[in-house]
């Protein structure tokens, strides 16, 4: 079902959620900055073990921004918590690249359409720990429907967000980072809220 929340409502909603309490989510998404730079910076084995490492970190960013969103008591540690379903984490990831690329193969608008409709895959997996990723996949492309153009503006705006930290020597970024990851958690709750019953149902069907 199509979200009614525009997005500059929900992005308002990530800035109160996050006023007066920036420094845990800085400190967060910077030391996960670090980890990944770093571990990409190794020769030879750092690109094949960002891909395997890639699906578990989005899955604890998920749960992060989640139990930021939520105010439910978020903690660092838990970026590292998508390595407790490593495996589901994984096969998710691997699962979207695969299917983002074989669309990317017609054209790129394809491409960028797929990595619209699987953006909710990782909040799926941390609401529900024992989805099976090919579940997962669908459950996303499900709630995606009528939001991708919704979701690709959203973007958009950080996109030029993410330009004007540049002109900041990328200190904006420290900022930039968990409010754009807070404002998709807050997208994912309102077109998961926004999904009827009956949505439910085609959905695991």
């Amino acid at each position: 079902m199509e979200s009614n929340t525009p997005n500059g409502v929900l992005r308002q909603q990530a800035l109160d959620t996050l006023k007066g309490q920036w420094g845990l989510p800085i400190g967060t998404f910077l030391l996960y900055g670090i980890i990944v730079g770093v571990i990409g910076a190794i020769p030879l084995a750092g690109p094949l073990t960002s891909l395997v490492i890639t699906g578990p970190f989005s899955l604890g960013l998920a749960i992060f921004s989640l139990s930021v969103s939520r105010k439910t008591n978020p903690q660092l540690e838990q970026i590292f918590q998508g390595f407790n379903n490593f495996t589901n984490a994984l096969v998710a990831y691997l699962l979207m690249v695969l299917y983002i690329l074989l669309w990317s193969l017609l054209l790129i608008i394809p491409g960028i359409i797929a990595a619209l409709s699987y953006a909710m895959v990782f909040f799926i997996i941390a609401d529900e720990p024992n989805i099976k990723p090919a579940d997962a996949l669908r459950k996303s492309k499900a709630m995606m429907d009528g939001n991708k153009t919704k979701l690709f503006l959203m973007i958009l705006v950080f996109m030029l967000l993410a330009i004007a930290c540049v002109f900041t020597l990328f200190i904006g970024f420290l900022w930039l980072s968990p409010f754009m990851q807070v404002t998709m958690a807050k997208f994912y709750e309102d077109i998961k809220n926004n999904t009827a019953p009956a949505d439910a149902t085609a959905i695991s069907a």
